[in-house]
């Protein structure tokens, strides 16, 4: 999948489908693969953190998540077919898990929460193998003693639901140890499947609204609600600079 630009972050504009049987393949293949959902909070986190920017840009399949990437995208002169949201990208592979027999580990959120998440997703997808489950608190002395219960587990798929950029500086570092072969941070989706915290309703997701809702769920979002009209005025200014 040849890549474009949004900010000098690569993106990957594949649709759903094509990234599900492309990571099927991998599965398949026994190819490591360190999946990004970037949304414009993301994007913007890469131009002021340089680590940060590295980590991402070298993870094999970038996806252009929420409609802030969407739009910078095809602004920018791309053709982006499609959002692939992180949430939405989770479920399909849990689908793809119980129909391939795929085994997957649950790693982060509160206590219980992924516990609550696995049991929502035994109900929902008859058949899936849900083969581990870790809460996201921990001491960095813990780490050994994780990787091992992941590797333990036989884990084809590796979700991490530790917030950005924590999951993704996680599973970079420690990637080089981990046997999981699909590798992704999902955010808040253990806390969204198992009813702890709300989607926006579809008509907000297909409004681009979905960062209103958050913002009136969460007013606490605020500060890092700022990053998206930065995120706007960066994208005019990097697209005019390359008219």
């Amino acid at each position: 999948m040849k890549e474009f630009k949004i900010l000098g972050v690569p993106v990957h504009p594949y649709t759903m489908s094509e990234v599900v049987e492309e990571l099927n393949k991998r599965i398949v293949a026994q190819e490591q693969t360190f999946v990004v959902t970037a949304n414009a909070e993301i994007i913007m986190a890469c131009q002021e953190d340089d680590s940060y920017n590295k980590i991402v840009s070298n993870a094999e399949i970038i996806l252009p998540d929420g409609a802030g990437a969407v739009w910078a995208g095809r602004h920018l002169g791309n053709k982006v077919p499609e959002r692939v949201a992180g949430f939405d990208l989770y479920l399909e592979l849990m689908q793809l898990c119980a129909e391939k027999g795929y085994k997957a580990f649950f790693f982060g959120s509160a206590p219980g929460v992924a516990d609550a998440a696995k049991a929502v997703c035994e109900e929902r997808y008859p058949g899936v193998q849900i083969v581990g489950v870790r809460n996201g608190y921990f001491k960095d002395n813990e780490v050994p003693e994780i990787i091992e219960e992941i590797n333990k587990s036989g884990a084809q798929l590796l979700f991490a639901a530790l917030g950005a950029p924590k999951q993704e500086k996680w599973l970079a570092a420690n990637r080089d140890k981990l046997n999981s072969i699909v590798l992704m941070g999902i955010g808040g989706s253990f806390d969204v499947l198992a009813g702890k915290m709300q989607r926006a309703p579809k008509w907000m997701q297909d409004a681009s609204l979905e960062w209103l809702f958050r913002l009136y769920k969460q007013p606490s979002r605020f500060m890092r609600m700022m990053a998206l009209p930065k995120f706007v005025i960066e994208v005019f200014i990097h697209g005019s600079k390359h008219v």
